[in-house]
């Protein structure tokens, strides 16, 4: 399940990718339009900085900014920066990886990680193909195939 502190990244930054070039916003008109804790977005914003998704600048007139055009900035780079791996085990993870701790066979022949790569690379086709442009847009098309 996506985590609130990723939903409230997304709607950040798009936020800042619809007012993408226009100067810093500060986070307190960020808070107010996209109704999130104040807190809790300053939180949220220096993990996104953090990860070089956004830039800012303190005192008056700051604010914040995306470091790159919205089309460039994607879902799966999101969700990284703030909930970690994507994958949902740890001997899927393309970038987390790590060997399963409970498991007791060896990866090649361990009955689940088959179907949880599946999952992983769908999910990564859908999370990487997608920008903060698409979600701005609201053209996120979902292929054919794929149902909820």
């Amino acid at each position: 399940m996506l985590s609130n502190k990723a939903q409230y990244a997304i709607h950040a930054l798009t936020y800042l990718g619809e007012r993408y070039q226009q100067g810093y916003i500060p986070i307190n008109q960020i808070a107010e339009e996209r109704k999130i804790p104040y807190k809790f977005l300053e939180a949220i914003l220096l993990e996104l900085r953090k990860a070089g998704i956004l830039g800012s600048r303190t005192g008056k007139g700051g604010g914040y900014y995306l470091t790159k055009a919205p089309e460039e900035i994607m879902l799966v780079q999101i969700m990284r920066a703030m909930d970690g791996p994507v994958a949902l085990l740890p001997c899927v993870s393309k970038v987390f990886y790590e060997p399963c701790r409970i498991c007791p066979y060896p990866e090649p022949k361990c009955p689940i990680r088959g179907a949880f790569l599946e999952v992983r690379d769908v999910t990564l086709k859908v999370l990487g193909g997608k920008s903060l442009r698409d979600l701005i847009n609201r053209d996120v098309n979902f292929p054919s195939d794929f149902s909820i």
